[in-house]
């Protein structure tokens, strides 16, 4: 007996997998991705009977075909880790639905039992599952188990210890054993594939698996003999029935048998409780209604909330970064050390994301709610027959909302909801089209613009903007799955109803923390690292020397105007040279820092009493107090502050315009010129890459003010850009191309994450880039050669795209498009 065994957890989706899995493993758990693909890998270990039993939680399947990913990761991982022992786990209140995979698994030959699972459920319907018979018709040990309670867990894990190796099942497959056994004579000659069950693999290629077919390819020199008598045998199958339907027919039968044998059924004719509440929610006019409830409910409490959540948690995470600030090398007057520039850097970034912490707390806390109650399965069928004209899936629903299909969503959790999407080529179409929702980061560029130039129409702007872009994602989608997403696999659409389940507060909190974790170590991380890159483009070269000089000689005056104002104060003893000057100017923003999170007016006078036992010299300069001296001395700072602040201002802008992405935003200017932007919009456009929030804090640095103005960035711009002679119509351009811009840093990360390809993530910039600058550039150029409007275009654009979508949308009979097939199953 080996000190440390490895253990499979199996099972379809909804059998309570994962709630076992929490129960064998507790907190021990780790979660990740299988190498080369997005399906989710969750492992956990547990001591028990002096054994250390490592657990590996399978992706949920209903076969062990190469079908799709999450059946190809489980079968290779049962073919090639070579687990001690495999644990079904299987409903109790519906066991004929997963047999078909526990024969599977021992005709694989990997030592299994059973868990049954829902045992309470199965005795709620009036089920009597006779486990003695069962565990005899099976040869196997069968654990009742009710996980959701916590009952059975010390029953499994001695069912665990304690198993012993079997014998690969032989299942009749009737008209085609003949078939079957001559395979497997075949395949048992061959010394390559002795640790592969010949049984299995012989079924495998009656059933045309492409994946059998690469493991032949693999391990033998010459496999065209047997592929080729697979192919043969195939072909000599008699009747309309394929082999492989023939093998699907000979298990579900077995398994009716058994079933029929095992289980005795008390309440015939009884309506289950999930059914009579699928007769209420799935109602044909009543089932549009919860949909949407509940779509509002996530919304609110996720989106709205939790960012309301997220205001609470600021000062904490602005407190950290205040501590970092004094660690790092202090701030000149002028120009500060690199390294605590790029550190505040690095800091930001990191906090921009770790922000967003409590709304995918809720988030995916509400997300788990959903799958555990049952509810997500009904989501998919509610919505599916709508997203399916446009390429999608039932399950994208959720992934636009999170997006922003009502604005201030976020594109980041829309791609990671995409996770559970099964098909394919949909999930894809899902993932690239989720970002043109109107994210959170979105909204301020699009206030701005919307209150210079559309005044009297904002609330139309707006609705045109949100809806906006709800059609173009729906009519790309269409245009992806046609072209270059036509050759992606497609799953067949098998709908699956489960049972409806009350959610157990410890399953839900601990998937939200394991997710969310998952987020911060693949996201926070990376994203830290782009940012040195984008700030290495924003810093560099640098200002020439010969303007560097000029903005020291103005600094150097208004650091004589402060001295010369203070002569005679006795604060002036303070600061006798320009050193003891930068620290008091230090301590001035440390102290305006530390009253810009004092949420009551008790910390602040906490705060006040703190720097005045710390600084009294400094303390007067910066501490509000009722002295005529101190109030003098406190002016002379503040003009000081107020002069190093409008230099540095403008320092950091000619910083900007002479970095590498100033020269880019330049560079742009003819191909961008067409959608009438400028260079200082390019910058604008080139920062938001990194964070949509940088757009309006760029342009607030490049439409910056002159000297004792005191303008807001929306009457600073409009006046600059009317005097350049850009009118509402380039504005209109500018919030197109901004709708369609390609996504956030984090967001083109995430897609990289859950595609794992490095051309769908190029794909995910590219072609956004040139859709947008395509769509503002014959917006602006049409809309100027007709001579209309802002407002006049901007209406013309969504009339012209409603009617594109109604076209697609509309069923065309005469086209004979093919009917995708729904199967609705639904537990009884």
């Amino acid at each position: 007996m080996p000190e440390r065994r490895l253990v499979a957890l199996a099972g379809q989706q909804n059998a309570g997998k994962s709630t076992l899995f929490n129960l064998l493993t507790g907190l021990t758990q780790h979660i990740a991705n299988y190498p080369g693909v997005t399906v989710e890998k969750k492992s956990g270990s547990y001591i028990h009977e002096g054994q250390t039993v490592e657990v590996v939680d399978l992706p949920g399947c209903y076969s062990l075909t190469s079908y799709s990913p999450e059946e190809r990761v489980a079968r290779q991982f049962l073919l090639e880790e070579k687990p001690h022992l495999a644990v079904n786990v299987l409903d109790a209140s519906n066991l004929r639905r997963g047999l078909p995979l526990t024969f599977q698994l021992m005709e694989m030959g990997v030592p299994i039992i059973i868990a049954l699972n829902m045992m309470d459920v199965a005795g709620a319907r009036g089920l009597e599952i006779d486990l003695d018979a069962l565990s005899k018709r099976l040869c196997v040990p069968i654990i009742p188990v009710i996980g959701r309670k916590g009952q059975g867990g010390d029953d499994l894990r001695d069912a665990i210890a304690t198993a012993q190796d079997t014998r690969p099942a032989t299942l009749n497959y009737g008209t085609l054993e003949p078939a079957v056994e001559e395979l497997q004579a075949l395949l048992a000659d061959e010394h390559a594939l002795r640790d592969v069950s010949a049984r299995w693999l012989a079924v495998k290629l009656l059933e045309d698996d492409s994946e059998a077919e690469k493991l032949l390819a693999e391990r033998l020199d010459n496999p065209h003999p047997i592929l080729d008598r697979a192919h043969r045998l195939r072909e000599a199958v008699p009747g309309p029935e394929s082999a492989s339907d023939m093998i699907a027919t000979a298990r579900d039968q077995l398994a009716a048998d058994i079933v029929a044998t095992c289980i005795n059924h008390t309440r015939a004719g009884h309506v289950p409780i999930s059914e009579r509440i699928d007769r209420f929610l799935l109602n044909r006019w009543l089932a549009p209604l919860f949909l949407i409830a509940t779509i509002w409910t996530i919304y609110q409490l996720s989106i709205v909330q939790g960012y309301q959540l997220s205001e609470l948690t600021w000062p904490v995470l602005a407190g950290g970064r205040s501590l970092v600030a004094a660690l790092l090398p202090d701030a000149g007057f002028l120009v500060d050390p690199q390294l605590r520039v790029l550190g505040l850097w690095m800091v930001d970034s990191a906090l921009t994301l770790l922000n967003f912490v409590p709304i995918f707390l809720i988030l995916f806390a509400l997300i788990a709610i959903l799958e555990d109650s049952g509810y997500m399965a009904r989501i998919a069928f509610i919505l599916d027959r709508i997203l399916h004209r446009f390429g999608l899936h039932g399950q994208s629903t959720l992934p636009f909302i999170l997006a922003g299909v009502f604005a201030g969503g976020c594109a980041v959790p829309g791609v990671m909801a995409t996770k559970g999407i099964p098909d394919h080529r949909a999930r894809m179409a899902t993932i690239l089209t989720v970002p043109f929702m109107n994210c959170m980061a979105k909204i301020p560029l699009y206030t701005l613009l919307i209150t210079i130039y559309f005044p009297d129409a904002k609330g139309l702007m707006l609705f045109y903007l949100s809806t906006l872009t709800v059609i173009v994602a729906l009519l790309i989608s269409k245009l992806l799955t046609v072209s270059v997403l036509s050759h992606h696999e497609t799953a067949p659409f098998v709908m699956e109803l489960p049972n409806y389940h009350l959610p157990t507060p410890v399953g839900v909190l601990r998937r939200a923390t394991d997710r969310t974790w998952l987020y911060i170590k693949k996201v926070a991380t990376v994203v830290v690292a782009v940012a040195v890159v984008i700030y290495v483009l924003l810093q560099f070269p640098g200002v020439p020397e010969t303007r560097q000089a000029t903005y020291q000689a103005r600094a150097e005056t208004a650091i004589a105007q402060f001295y010369e104002t203070l002569q005679g104060n006795p604060n002036l003893a303070a600061v006798p040279d320009q050193a003891a000057l930068i620290r008091l100017l230090n301590r001035a923003t440390d102290y305006a820092s530390a009253q810009e999170i004092a949420a009551t007016p008790e910390r602040s006078a906490a705060i006040d009493a703190r720097f005045l036992r710390a600084d009294p010299a400094f303390a007067p300069f910066f501490v509000p107090n009722g002295t005529a001296q101190d109030r003098a001395a406190a002016a002379a700072l503040s003009d000081l502050v107020e002069a190093r602040t409008a230099i540095r201002r403008t320092l950091r802008r000619d910083k900007v315009e002479s970095s590498f992405l100033g020269v880019i935003g330049r560079g742009l200017e003819p191909v961008t010129q067409f959608a009438d932007f400028d260079w200082r919009i390019n910058v604008a456009l080139l920062a938001s890459f990194a964070a949509r929030e940088n757009s309006v804090a760029t342009l607030s640095v490049l439409f910056d003010q002159d000297d004792g103005q005191n303008l807001p960035l929306e009457a600073r711009m409009g006046a600059q850009q009317a005097a350049a002679g850009h009118t509402a119509l380039s504005a209109v351009a500018l919030m197109l191309f901004f709708a369609l811009y390609p996504p956030c840093l984090a967001t083109v990360i995430m897609i990289r994450t859950q595609t794992h390809s490095a051309f769908w993530t190029g794909f995910s910039i590219v072609f956004p880039t040139l859709l947008g600058l395509t769509v503002a550039s014959l917006v602006f150029t049409t809309g100027s050669l007709l001579g209309l409007s802002g407002l006049q275009t901007m209406t013309a654009v969504y009339l012209l795209a409603l009617a594109a979508l109604l076209i697609v949308a509309l069923p065309k009979p005469w086209l004979r498009l093919p009917v995708r097939s729904s199967v609705a199953e639904e537990t009884s």
